[in-house]
């Protein structure tokens, strides 16, 4: 047996390097990165984070019994739950942190980390989560204005009083984290909620207007290789769009940074993400927001952010797989801070590890009776809840582990990549029965290839178990696999709904090729328990995961023939 050990000593290093030798002696959770891979790094191990996010206003405590059934259905080891402005501080300079304190409280016994979401000056474009006193005093706080003199329900980026307000406020609540949670059940906090404006570019009221006449500052010059200039001089026909990304960028920073100073917890940006393939014009989407076209603005305005992480509410699978592929960079560990509840979004799941994400949070996953649909699901049940449970519950029980080795070697994610839901029922009626879709598809369609480097994996959907039937994907679409590359002809592979298989990626010369070893097994602290050898009719077609997903490590080899 091949022992896998957690590599604590090189992580602990790599801690010491991020945050200070300080932060590491009190193991404050922080973000680790080694050679363009990162972890999330909680109680000195690395931490998969498999979450469940309330729905919005699920932030006060006669709400949260209807919450935590659901967190503990799902064998969610995360909540990510909303703290805001105005519940905290509802009269100015007067602050409350009873539901911070019930809610710490309960996931300790839940043993359950949390994910606080800072709504505040943004919640989706608008202050819908700030304090009567701010969202009711247009003076103090003013809105943005639209190109036209329109004023819309968006706050501008370009007003001191606004942040010194929300500054003043988070702050507060970064002290009062840090003074009552030595445990550190809170691992991360989201500053604001999906920023940006609906409705216009930018803000064109006098005082934007003048600064955006003035030269473009010299960080983001250099940051992106620019000559000097006005805004419109050195970006051209996107000077409005970067303009608004950067001023909100800078704005979200300040209030990140002074938070740090206080409890330097790794902070992050959620994104209503463009159609990355259809994206429209700015203000028809959140402008200002971190969408993929101005990530390199945000990385620039707001390096106290840790990364900016991808909404996901696009049910097909070429945009979705798009977003992940966008935001997972060197540069941004990927975390898929919120993606739809309902069945077709659980395969990413497998898309996300890939990628290499420290996590990956539905919404909506409570028991509140609210529903985002067609975003999500209709209703939350079993129905609902299931798929994730049977993912969570395997990656749950290595959840460190896998995190670990997603940190130091190469993963690659599948899901199936034909879509048989719509949730415009009238349009799929329009379209033909799904039977007839069905026929019409090439099995190429249901199958997908990955060069390994020694080995490609062929990933293939709705198959018999024991027969050489092509795929015909899964009634609805389902099916997703991991790979991880452990060693030469090594690997870790999870699946469900889906069948894997390998074969050599060159020519073989006198040699044929098979499993020399597939074992399923778990993870104990770090070590590889070995459960049981599959063989015989367990590989002779490949390797199928039917009802469950199971964790194999796999073997492969060549051996000569006369």
């Amino acid at each position: 047996m091949r022992r896998f050990t957690l590599r604590y000593l090189p992580l602990l290093l790599l801690i010491l390097v991020a945050s200070g030798a300080t932060h590491a002696a009190s193991n404050i959770p922080s973000i680790v990165q080694e050679r363009g891979r990162h972890a999330l790094v909680v109680d000195g191990k690395p931490f998969l984070l498999l979450a469940a996010q309330t729905n919005n206003s699920a932030n006060y405590p006669a709400a949260l019994p209807d919450v935590w059934p659901v967190v503990e259905q799902m064998h969610a080891n995360t909540l990510v739950i909303p703290v805001a402005w105005e519940q905290v501080e509802p009269r100015e300079g007067e602050f409350d942190f009873s539901f911070v304190d019930t809610l710490i409280e309960q996931a300790r016994e839940k043993q359950v980390r949390l994910v606080l979401l800072w709504f505040a000056t943004w919640k989706n474009n608008a202050p819908h989560y700030a304090p009567s006193w701010v969202k009711l005093d247009n003076q103090r706080f003013p809105r943005v204005k639209t190109e036209k003199g329109e004023t819309l329900n968006s706050l501008s980026p370009h007003h001191r009083s606004t942040l010194e307000a929300d500054k003043k406020a988070f702050v507060q609540l970064m002290r009062h984290l840090k003074k009552v949670d030595r445990q550190r059940t809170v691992i991360m906090v989201q500053v604001e909620n999906e920023v940006g404006t609906y409705g216009s570019a930018r803000d064109y009221s006098e005082t934007p207007q003048k600064i955006f006449q003035q030269p473009v500052p010299q960080k983001l010059l250099n940051d992106t290789g620019k000559a000097p200039g006005n805004w419109t001089e050195v970006f051209g026909k996107d000077a409005d769009e970067f303009f608004h990304a950067w001023h909100i960028g800078r704005f979200v920073d300040e209030i990140a940074e002074a938070g740090k100073e206080v409890y330097p917890l790794p902070m992050y940006v959620n994104v209503a993400l463009r159609n990355p393939f259809n994206p429209g014009k700015p203000g028809q989407y959140s402008s200002g927001g971190a969408t993929d076209n101005v990530i390199h603005i945000w990385k620039s305005a707001a390096p106290h952010i840790d990364m900016i992480s991808p909404d996901i509410y696009f049910r097909d699978h070429k945009t979705a797989t798009r977003v992940m592929d966008l935001y997972a960079r060197d540069d941004n560990p990927l975390y898929i801070a919120e993606i739809g509840n309902d069945q077709p979004y659980v395969r990413y799941f497998f898309d996300a590890l890939g990628h290499g994400a420290l996590g990956f949070a539905p919404f909506g996953m409570d028991n509140t009776k609210y529903s985002n649909y067609p975003l999500g699901a209709e209703t939350v049940d079993e129905k609902v809840i299931k798929p994730f449970a049977d993912l969570y519950r395997v990656f749950g029980s290595m959840g460190s582990e896998w995190a670990d080795i997603s940190l130091n070697h190469r993963t690659w994610g599948f899901s199936e990549p034909v879509d048989t839901y719509v949730a415009d029922k009238e349009l799929w009626n329009a379209r033909g029965s799904e039977a007839e879709e069905k026929e019409q598809r090439d099995p190429e369609d249901f199958t997908q290839r990955q060069d390994l480097g020694d080995w490609t994996a062929e990933i293939t959907y709705g198959r018999p178990a024991f027969w050489i039937d092509p795929p015909k994907g899964n009634d609805p679409a389902s099916g997703g696999a991991v790979i991880a590359e452990l060693g030469k002809n090594e690997y870790l592979v999870i699946g469900y709904h889906a069948r894997v298989s390998f074969a050599p990626s060159r020519e073989l010369q006198g040699e044929q090729f098979t499993f020399d070893r597939v074992e399923e097994g778990h993870f104990e602290d770090g070590e590889w328990v070995f459960e049981r050898v599959w063989n015989g009719d367990q590989t002779d077609w490949g390797l199928n995961f039917i009802y469950r997903p199971h964790v194999l490590r796999v073997k492969l080899a060549t051996y000569k023939i006369d």
